[in-house]
């Protein structure tokens, strides 16, 4: 999938590819969370950080999170694409005929385009007659996590940070700060620049632990995607790039 040639006949060959961005993002989160551990391995052997650090940090952080994200969905978009244009390169018969069934399961782009992440990943293994991935799976889950964590960042809207440790009055409607607090509190190492005092979310939350817990679960579902269909990862040759730390 990965910029494949495809040259036409004529009196000029003309060359053409199909760019992968997926594996852009993933080398751009994993790039930033290593920026951003750097930081905070810093901050552990001095105990101190620049404002201009601290700032830094956190653009590396909130950008690895956003290009995780942005990794799943267009890791699976490209497939799409690929398999509707019969784009995608099979050296067997039954990769060839799993991808036409996807194809004729699934003609409808617009239907595509508008379903949520995960569940174009778990519609095409279903199409194709594969297990889907169980909603109890940990890496599954935590992947969902993230990707909830990215659309609040996205589509933020201001709510009250409530830093009072009672719990929350009868009736009284739990924030999303709140909610990531309660599913995430011990899923990662916590950010070491945020002061005590700080919220959960996002300070706390979103550090090198944050990043690096997106981008290991988000591979693993990828990987295990890829492995049920049977096909390469689009981006098995740059795995060394994707290191965290």
């Amino acid at each position: 999938m990965n910029k494949i040639p495809l040259e036409t006949i004529g009196e000029e060959s003309e060359i053409r590819f199909r760019d992968c961005f997926s594996v852009r993002y993933i080398q751009s989160a994993a790039l930033l969370c290593r920026l951003g551990y750097a930081i905070e391995k810093d901050f552990a052997k001095s105990g101190q950080v620049s404002t201009e650090s601290v700032l830094s940090h956190e653009a590396f952080i909130l950008n690895s999170v956003l290009s995780t994200v942005a990794f799943l969905e267009s890791t699976i978009n490209e497939l799409y694409s690929d398999v509707v244009d019969n784009a995608y390169l099979s050296l067997d018969e039954r990769g060839e005929a799993l991808l036409h069934s996807i194809s004729d399961g699934w003609r409808n782009e617009k239907n595509f385009d508008r379903a949520p992440v995960l569940t174009k990943y778990q519609k095409i293994l279903s199409i194709a007659g594969i297990p889907q991935f169980p909603e109890t799976d940990p890496a599954f889950l935590n992947v969902k996590n993230v990707i909830e964590i990215r659309n609040f960042l996205m589509h933020y809207r201001r709510e009250w940070v409530v830093l009072s440790k009672k719990k929350v009055a009868a009736g009284g409607q739990e924030t999303r700060g709140e909610k990531f607090e309660r599913d995430l509190r011990h899923a990662f190492r916590e950010n070491p620049l945020a002061h005590v005092s700080r919220p959960f979310f996002p300070d706390k939350c979103l550090g090198h632990g944050c990043a690096e817990w997106a981008i290991i679960n988000s591979l693993i579902v990828t990987d295990e995607f890829f492995s049920r269909l049977g096909f390469a990862a689009p981006y098995e040759g740059i795995r060394k790039e994707l290191l965290t730390r």
